[in-house]
Formats: structure tokens, sequence, C-alpha cells
């Protein structure tokens, strides 16, 4: 059985910058969080410094908004009729979204950078050619994941320092019904 979190690592990625790292949790979110728009005749944002075109890329990718939507080929940033070398999720839909302090904990990848990041990822398999599958997971950066500790919240630690709040969905490889992998409480993203 495949599972579909294997899409979620190429976001860490996704807004690799090299910028110095922030201080303090809030100047993360406050430093990250500035997107200057320029109005020139190709205009951009910035995102940890590095200018970033606007609008969505042929690949589904719209850094500035920090969300990607559309078909799941493109989440590899290669339009192949694949995901990462296979064609099981290529036709689903994905909506991705993340914050500033996301793109801040992959540029510096500090505790203080990383504090209050987080992503919400929307699969859609139930598309033509699709995979069949639906699942929404949450995950944000969790110190405790980050230290090695155990979760006692019913969330579960992945990549080392994020925690996955939610993991629920529906895949007719597990059966019928509706499947919770994680489903922690508090389930919000926090302040």
């Amino acid at each position: 059985m495949k599972r579909l979190l294997l899409v979620l690592p190429f976001v860490i990625a996704a807004c690799d910058g090299g910028s110095t790292a922030p201080t303090s949790p809030a100047m993360a979110r406050a430093n990250a969080g500035a997107i200057s728009l320029s109005t020139r005749a190709n205009p951009t944002c910035a995102i940890n410094g590095i200018p970033v075109p606007l609008g969505f890329n042929e690949f589904g990718y719209n850094y500035c908004a920090r969300i990607f939507n559309g078909p799941a080929d493109g989440v590899d940033k290669v339009n192949d009729g694949m995901v990462w070398g296979d064609p099981t999720y290529a036709n689903d839909h994905l909506s991705m979204k993340w914050n500033a302090a996301w793109d801040a904990c992959n540029a510096a990848g500090t505790p203080d950078a990383c504090a209050g990041a987080w992503t919400d990822n929307e699969w859609n398999g139930k598309v033509p050619n699709g995979s069949g599958q639906n699942w929404h997971y949450k995950i944000v950066w969790s110190a405790i994941c980050a230290a090695g500790q155990p979760l006692t919240d019913g969330g579960y630690c992945v990549w080392g320092s994020y925690e996955t709040l939610m993991d629920q969905g529906v895949d007719p490889a597990l059966g019928p019904g509706h499947w919770w992998f994680a489903h922690a409480k508090p389930n919000g993203y926090g302040s």
C-alpha cells in the first residue's frame, strides 16, 4: 500500500534560500512574511530575500501566495505524467498551502525560524484516471518532535522535527470507509 505522504517532503525544499536566520520566532514570521511586490514589467515578490515571479508557474506552484494547486504531476517540477517516476498519482489533484514560517524554516532550519511553520495538503484522486484516494494532511513544526520526544496528543512525528496533526482520508485499497492515521488534539495550527 502506498501512502501519499511522499508528496510532502518536496514542499519542505520548495523555497530553499540562503537567508540569514532570524533570531526569534516572531522575527522569523515577520521577516519571512515580508513580501515586497515589484511593479516592473515582470512583477515579482521576495521570499527570504529571493525574487520569485508572481502567479502560478507551469507546474502549479504560486510561491508568492504560498500555494500549489493543480495536477499532482507537477509537484515534482517535471510534467511527465508521473510523480517522482510513478504514474499512479499523476492525474490526481493536489492543493497545498504553507505559511511564511515554513519558508523561513526551509531557509534557516533553526528552531527560532521554524516556530509556527505549517503546511496543509489536500489530495483528490477522485478525478478521471485518478488513484481514487482522497487525503488531508496538516503538518506543523514541533519542538517535541525535534527533541525526539514522544507525542501524546494523537499526532505523529515525521521528517524528524514535524508533527502530523491530521492524516485522514479514503483509499479503496484499504477497504470501505474513512481512515484516520492521525488526529491530534488540538488540531489547529496555533497562533
